[in-house]
């Protein structure tokens, strides 16, 4: 079941190894060395896309921290509500919290899977995963896609006198692996590649997991699970590497910073890239802003749709009709008949004209 996981880690290291065997001899330590390092590059080559999605995930956990605590506060007696009303905020947004642990999940197997094909270079131990051969039978049996000159070449490589597959806590047995192939390696010179590479395995571990911390939001930094977090990041796993250390293949040691490296250079690019769209997204408001703003010195225009003024002159109807000339005149007001001078106001009463003419006809 598991050679699912030590195949293709065989032959990408298998791969690099021809590469770089050509260039610096196929017994070189530096081209063993550098196929680890370049197996490291591959596989984080093929995690990005998913590293930026973890990225993106990460800050939109940030950006929804107000409204989850609104949900936890309002639900805080009802956990299944609570559950899912957290679905569903999760889905509104698009937010997939496997995708902030799909990179860190994808290198578990891969780091197992090349301590194993590794130590599977010496065999001759008894311990765990080990088969107790004698440094023979060992050199001359294949190592999954490796073949037999392929060990033999592995069990030549040196790097500063230390073979890459040795470790500080190594047998005396197991040691015995690599005499005929440039001699018994002494622990002080294992000791001498494996103690640097410790501390800087280290080093860079805390510098990337501080660099991590430091773009948390204010919000995101109080919650108690990630400050919980951000501990063991800041100082447990980095502790870690230098009590495991010891226990580790100096190749293994060897990918853990190359792992450090790749991981500094790239968030220093993707949030870098993210800033910049930040900003650029900030900029396109601020221009939509301003092009909306009314122009200096010119007056505000009011938006609002206005109602229509009542005529003065008493034509509501013909106003709301729309059948309103030019001058502000009805037609239906202009083309009727003037009214009789005998005409009868409301009431029965006669206008002043006919009183004025009855009084003169008194006066004759």
């Amino acid at each position: 079941m598991l050679d699912i996981i030590y195949y293709p880690v065989s032959w990408i290291l298998w791969f690099w190894h021809r590469v770089f065997g050509f260039a610096f001899g196929a017994d070189n330590g530096l081209s063993w060395a550098l196929s680890v390092v370049f197996l490291v590059f591959t596989l984080r080559l093929v995690l990005y896309k998913p590293f930026v999605r973890q990225v993106r995930t990460t800050k939109q956990m940030q950006e929804l921290q107000p409204q989850i605590k609104e949900l936890q506060k309002k639900y805080k007696n009802d956990r299944q509500k609570m559950a899912l009303e957290m679905q569903k905020l999760q889905k509104d947004h698009g937010f997939n919290p496997l995708m902030g642990c799909l990179p860190i999940l994808a290198q578990v197997p891969v780091f197992l899977g090349l301590f194993h094909v590794l130590r599977s270079f010496n065999r001759t131990g008894t311990g765990f995963g080990q088969l107790g051969m004698d440094p023979y039978t060992n050199a001359h049996t294949p190592n999954y896609v490796f073949n037999v000159d392929d060990v033999q070449s592995f069990l030549s490589a040196r790097i500063f006198g230390a073979p890459i597959s040795a470790f500080i806590t190594a047998p005396y047995e197991e040691l015995q692996a690599f005499a005929d192939y440039g001699g018994t390696p002494s622990r002080v010179s294992i000791a001498a590649v494996a103690i640097p590479l410790m501390v800087i395995a280290a080093v860079a571990t805390h510098f990337n997991a501080r660099a991590s911390v430091a773009r948390q939001s204010a919000e995101a930094a109080a919650n108690p699970q990630a400050a919980i977090m951000n501990k063991l990041a800041l100082w447990v796993f980095p502790f870690g590497v230098l009590i495991g250390g010891p226990f580790l293949p100096i190749a293994v040691l060897l990918y853990w910073v190359s792992n450090n490296i790749w991981t500094y250079g790239q968030q220093h690019l993707v949030f870098g890239r993210m800033a910049k769209e930040d900003e650029a997204k900030k900029q396109a408001k601020l221009e939509k802003q301003a092009q909306n703003a009314p122009k200096p010195g010119a007056k505000p225009v009011d938006t609002r749709k206005k109602q229509p003024a009542k005529p003065e002159d008493g034509s509501e109807e013909a106003a709301a009709d729309g059948t309103a000339d030019a001058n502000g005149s009805s037609p239906a007001k202009t083309n009727a008949k003037p009214k009789q001078s005998g005409q009868r106001r409301p009431g029965g009463q006669k206008r002043s004209g006919n009183r004025g003419r009855a009084n003169q006809k008194r006066r004759r």
